[in-house]
């Protein structure tokens, strides 16, 4: 299985909406939340060069910090889509 990691914020819409297409395609991640300050948000930012969420890690691909909501459930349909 692969490794998926989740950074994301509590009650962000577009978190909620990359994790609405995690469970959809039946995916298990590993969820990390982020502090609300964006000034606090270091891991996010040394993974991604920003502090934005949500963003997606996916060792296994090769991914190391894939900022935007679209670009994720894109990526995610695209690479996980047609396994499910």
């Amino acid at each position: 299985m692969s490794q998926l990691v989740l950074y994301e914020l509590q009650g962000c819409p577009y978190c909620a909406k990359v994790k609405n297409k995690l469970a959809e395609l039946d995916l298990e991640y590993e969820s990390r939340m982020v502090p609300s300050a964006h000034a606090e948000r270091t891991e996010v930012e040394a993974v991604s060069g920003q502090t934005g969420v949500p963003v997606l890690v996916d060792e296994e691909h090769g991914v190391e910090g894939m900022p935007e909501s679209d670009d994720i459930v894109d990526y995610l349909e695209e690479t996980y889509g047609s396994a499910a």
